[in-house]
């Protein structure tokens, strides 16, 4: 956790993995028009890992960063609250590789590619930055339930 911190924050993959994880079930929507309703994850809540982080007041968006340097933005609001998390496990096995494992975030309420694969960490920001595939067109904001697939949608 880095950028508007009081304190810049780092786990080692041990430490990440002794903390509290929990179950999930939610809905996934790829911009190409399908979804999957109910899918199950286990992983750590966006919210346990702010636990321990004072962000600064201006934050008011969160750019995930994730090899091979992808980044994908969102309004810090779409984080909180138990909205996100970090999924370490999908359907009672660990993340494939193929589906970013070990670690990818999930972000339900938004399409697919702001759930970024490989996720390797969270950078707070004060103002906007449009990540890896808005940067080529997609939709800022990605709602899928308002089908905002595309930049103009």
């Amino acid at each position: 956790m880095t950028g508007l911190v009081r304190s810049p924050t780092r786990w080692t993959w041990a430490e990440f993995r002794g903390l509290p994880a929990r179950d999930f079930t939610a809905d996934i929507h790829c911009v190409t028009r399908w979804s999957k309703l109910d899918t199950r994850w286990r992983g750590v809540s966006v919210d346990t890992l702010l636990e321990g982080v004072e962000l600064l007041p201006e934050a008011r968006f969160a750019i995930a960063f994730a090899d091979p340097d992808y980044t994908t933005n969102l309004p810090l609001p779409d984080l909180l609250n138990g909205q996100a998390f970090v999924a370490l496990e999908y359907d009672g096995a660990p993340l494939a590789p193929e589906h970013g494992g070990p670690a990818r975030l999930v972000v339900p309420n938004r399409y697919f590619w702001k759930s970024a694969k490989w996720v390797r960490g969270i950078t707070f920001a004060a103002d906007d930055a449009p990540g890896f595939w808005e940067s080529l067109g997609y939709h800022n904001h990605g709602d899928p339930f308002r089908e905002e697939r595309y930049s103009g949608d």
